[in-house]
């Protein structure tokens, strides 16, 4: 028998949410909405929307009773238990039996290695995980009768941008690194499979850089060994983990010569997917949103922001440019709220304080908790 929750986007529905990978993607279940992990972020909102991102076998630190920690914290937030699956999905049968175990309406999936120079220097990797894993997945919904799906895609698959800010109109191929090729090749196999089979309904949605915490300060980002990722590595020099951050280029045709992206509040990502689900219900066959705030911050920015979210200084040095990192990257995301009613609230103030709120309150992560 299935719960509903106050926060679920359908009636009477099961919704499989689908994280990942570092080598093995993972899946959670839970009752009525299913809900997965994250190795960069863990989000709920326990009362209207929930989102959460990626987990790595490497760092799912696990808690009491050998559930991993984040999990147990999502619980202590929602109130309630949350039956934990552990699957790899390029393990077909595995995959197989889980489907046959449960029934589904709708899966989200945000299973994939996602660091654009990790895959500059590891490419085989990346098109074995994400696309082998991708292509299971599809194949098994095909053959349960699964017929929705919300898709986590990026901006790197618009490549080197021709015009800013990006819409959906805007070419897409041109990727600058592997990373962003194996988003553009799922998303091409979503869009020809709803092509062919009209009974399926697909949102691809090509998010920015979602950054910030859970507001409890509970569910945050977790990375193991170096981080990838711009804010998890200065909150990490903040905290007194690392010694200085390392930019990566001065010299791109930005106002100060650092990057500029679209950065976006995991909360408000969350609320994203929520709107994505509801759109589902209207067979809208397959659809393209970005997940932006339409607004673009340089690297040096965001080191200011921190700063004033910590109250202290943020030590950097220049480093050489990363391969296939673009000068600028930032969205319209009028698309999404003219059809999904979905717009982006959360300011960088806001995003910086949630981040450092987390990143001071777990200082060594999740695995002090362990």
């Amino acid at each position: 028998m299935t719960t509903k929750l106050p926060f679920s986007p359908y009636e009477e529905c099961r919704c499989l949410l689908i994280s990942s990978s570092a080598p093995h993607p993972y899946l959670t279940k839970r009752q009525h909405l299913q809900q997965m992990g994250t190795s960069k972020f863990h989000l709920f909102r326990e009362t209207r929307n929930t989102c959460n991102r990626e987990w790595q076998r490497s760092n799912a630190v696990r808690g009491e009773g050998d559930v991993p920690e984040s999990i147990r914290r999502i619980e202590k937030l929602l109130d309630t238990s949350i039956e934990f699956h552990e699957l790899d999905l390029l393990d077909r049968p595995g995959l197989e039996k889980l489907f046959k175990k449960h029934t589904f309406t709708a899966v989200i999936h945000f299973a994939g290695l996602k660091a654009v120079g990790e895959s500059v220097a590891h490419p085989l990797r990346y098109y074995k995980v994400n696309l082998t894993a991708s292509m299971n997945l599809l194949e098994v919904m095909q053959a349960h009768r699964v017929h929705n799906l919300v898709f986590s895609s990026s901006a790197t698959v618009y490549g080197d941008p021709q015009y800013l800010p990006l819409d959906e109109q805007h070419p897409v191929g041109g990727c600058t690194n592997p990373y962003g090729q194996t988003k553009y090749f799922i998303e091409k196999m979503i869009m020809d499979h709803c092509l062919a089979e009209k009974d399926w309904n697909a949102v691809l949605l090509r998010y920015f850089n979602p950054i910030g915490a859970h507001v409890s300060g509970l569910i945050g980002e977790d990375p193991q060994g170096i981080p990838n990722n711009l804010l998890p590595y200065v909150a990490q020099v903040a905290i007194g983990r690392r010694d200085y951050l390392n930019v990566f280029g001065n010299d791109y045709d930005t106002p100060d010569g650092t990057g500029v992206r679209d950065y976006i509040h995991v909360v408000d990502l969350s609320a994203g997917h929520i709107a994505a689900l509801k759109k589902l219900k209207e067979n809208c066959g397959c659809k393209v949103y970005n997940l932006g705030t339409g607004k673009g911050y340089s690297v040096l920015q965001i080191v200011k922001a921190m700063e004033k979210a910590a109250g202290k200084e943020i030590p950097y040095k220049i480093a050489p440019r990363r391969p296939g990192d673009t000068a600028s990257c930032y969205a319209n995301p009028c698309l999404a709220e003219k059809e999904l009613g979905w717009k982006a609230a959360l300011d960088l103030e806001r995003m910086c304080e949630d981040l450092w709120r987390w990143q001071s309150m777990n200082p060594n992560g999740y695995s002090e908790a362990s």
